[in-house]
């Protein structure tokens, strides 16, 4: 019997999302709230008539944003009851964006006080809900409800791994009724071999089974044919274990070719073209935007930089991009120009601690990392972008992806102004091995929240970086 009640979770999760929408407006218009200006001296303008598009838009749009960002997925295999709440930032801030676009162009009268309000409460609110939701399910499992019982077919390596696996983590709410396996009797890693493979029909007939998991080698090619039919027949889901499951990370993809699955060794949210654009379009925004405000602290600069140093203003490196592509790289110029000439042997070498070559003017933009901002010429060019590994020079990638593990694969994203890597301490001349180890984190685990984090946390650290010199 198929026991699969993930699409009346599905319904239950869009019910209780819409509640939570409503209660955050509802609690926003409430008396307390709306008169925080009397309470806390801080003026704000809300309404308690809020238009009927307003929901009509809110609702809709909050729903398939959750879709889109797979929050109606299944969630059993997440360890943290706060799995989710990364995305939930990420939808609630699009939504924000998204309504505030509507009140600019006048389609929508809401005050821009208001969506701040409900951006903040209904993001706190959403995050607690899903989690409350985490503690019951887990709740449930852990007095036998809402298990799931696995048949494993295959005692061998992985099968038993699979199971130790299982018992280590009685959140995921699975437990396994026993083997299935010709050459192998008695009890493995603590469960039964209740069969052989030719009984699968009868265990799934006298026992709950709701997966069927198969860890035998491939080469048995008829024998998973004839058990994938027989557990299909009998309306049991059946799952594989690949023998070359170690080669896969945590979040692989799966590529139909007509009938013909391409499985990624690893998973890269930036390939997705929706979060490419929505990185892309972020980025060019605010590269604009924060260019303009700053314009008067560049030209500053760089009138210092050309009366304290003779030489150019800008500095140009190259430096190895997206897939391998070598690109100039933009600074302000912070060494004299005798040693800070690309034809020179500075592309062999790091900058050292206290470097003779740097000027008076360079320490400080150095030290505060100004000599980076020519760098949002890149981004607009489409050859960097403001989040993103640091862009290394073509001499030391050469170098490191023959002794560095998984080196090259920091290169399937645009490289950054800042990331993951250098928010965690590595920046400069640090360890390789530790900063590639972030860096592949963050091309498999991109987000924008992830972007947003990264960001803030760089201003934090931005005049307290050690390894900035």
């Amino acid at each position: 019997m198929i026991r699969e009640n993930q699409q009346l979770f599905n319904i239950l999760n869009v019910i209780f999302d819409v509640n939570v929408v409503l209660i955050s407006i509802f609690s926003i218009c409430s008396f307390i709230i709306a008169n925080l200006n009397s309470i806390t001296g801080i003026s704000l303008t809300l309404t308690y008539e809020l238009p009927y598009l307003f929901f009509i838009l809110l609702i809709p749009s909050y729903l398939i944003l959750f879709y889109e960002l797979k929050l109606y997925m299944p969630q059993r295999t997440n360890k943290s009851i706060f799995s989710e709440a990364s995305k939930i930032m990420e939808a609630n801030f699009l939504e924000f964006l998204f309504l505030t676009m509507m009140s600019t162009f006048g389609i929508l009268k809401v005050t821009s006080e208001f969506l701040a309000i409900f951006l903040v409460v209904n993001t706190i609110l959403a995050i607690i809900e899903r989690a409350m939701v985490r503690v019951v399910l887990r709740a449930m499992r852990s007095r036998n409800f809402n298990i799931k019982y696995i048949l494993v077919v295959g005692a061998g390596q992985y099968g038993r791994k699979f199971v130790e696996t299982i018992d280590r983590n009685p959140y995921l709410g699975y437990r396994v009724i026993g083997f299935l396996d010709d050459n192998v009797i008695g009890n493995v890693s603590g469960i039964d071999v209740i069969g052989k493979l030719d009984d699968i029909e009868d265990v799934i007939e006298d026992n709950i089974v709701d997966r069927v998991v198969i860890s035998i080698a491939p080469h048995h090619f008829k024998v998973f044919e004839d058990l994938t039919q027989r557990c299909e027949k009998m309306g049991v889901r059946v799952d594989i274990i690949p023998d070359y499951y170690r080669y896969i990370t945590s979040h692989p993809s799966i590529e139909m070719i007509d009938n013909i699955p391409l499985i990624s060794v690893r998973y890269l949210p930036l390939d997705i073209s929706y979060n490419n654009y929505t990185k892309r379009i972020f980025e060019i925004l605010f590269v604009i935007i924060v260019s303009i405000i700053i314009s008067p602290l560049l030209l500053v600069v760089a009138v210092i930089i050309k009366l304290t140093s003779p030489g150019p203003v800008i500095y140009k490196q190259d430096r190895v991009g997206r897939d391998g592509e070598i690109f100039k790289m933009y600074k302000f110029r912070s060494m004299r120009v005798d040693e800070d000439d690309n034809d020179s042997n500075d592309h062999l070498t790091w900058t050292q601690r206290d470097d003779p070559r740097i000027t008076k003017i360079g320490h400080f933009i150095r030290k505060t990392s100004i000599d980076e901002l020519p760098q949002f010429y890149n981004i607009l060019k489409g050859d960097m972008s403001l989040i993103g590994p640091r862009p290394e020079r073509p001499f030391f990638v050469n170098k490191f992806k023959e002794s560095v593990p998984k080196y090259m694969i920091k290169h399937h994203v645009r490289p950054g102004m800042t990331g993951w890597a250098q928010i965690h301490g590595y920046r400069g001349n640090t360890s390789i091995v530790r900063r590639i180890e972030y860096d592949i984190y963050y091309v498999e685990n991109w987000s924008l929240m992830l972007d947003i984090k990264i960001f803030f946390k760089t201003l934090v650290i931005l005049l307290t970086d050690k390894n900035a010199y």
